[in-house]
């Protein structure tokens, strides 16, 4: 794989309640709405559960997921492709926190970053 080894991890609050950060986390059709810049592919289940596999495209870069940790507040997820790595998410009452390292050739702090903020947007208006 070519690209630089990043890491970065990333922790906000987020005015939601904990069930309301998992169904963003664990439901596709949730995170569909809010992970930016990212498509899916067809046949993806309602629920993430371990062993699932899954490619997304960031622009013409696929990044193959398999998720391998699925708990009451945590998701990991293999990555290979674009992104050879790993990307982890815990999550509680109000707050929302991703760790992810890899190798890349994409900004993958960047990316975080923006993918946090799009989930808090995503949730504060779910409130509403």
């Amino acid at each position: 794989m070519l690209g630089n080894f990043q890491q970065s991890q990333l922790r906000i609050e987020i005015e939601a309640p904990t069930d309301a950060i998992r169904d963003s986390l664990l439901h596709p059709v949730q995170l569909e709405k809010w992970l930016l810049g990212q498509r899916f592919a067809p046949g993806m289940p309602e629920e993430l559960l371990p062993g699932f596999q899954f490619t997304t495209w960031t622009g013409p870069v696929a990044i193959h997921h398999q998720v391998d940790v699925v708990k009451s507040n945590c998701l990991r997820l293999v990555l290979s492709g674009g992104i050879d790595g790993f990307h982890e998410w815990y999550w509680g009452e109000g707050w929302v926190q991703s760790r992810l390292e890899g190798i890349s050739l994409l900004p993958l702090n960047l990316g975080q970053t923006l993918s946090l903020l799009s989930l808090r947007q995503f949730l504060a208006t779910q409130g509403r």
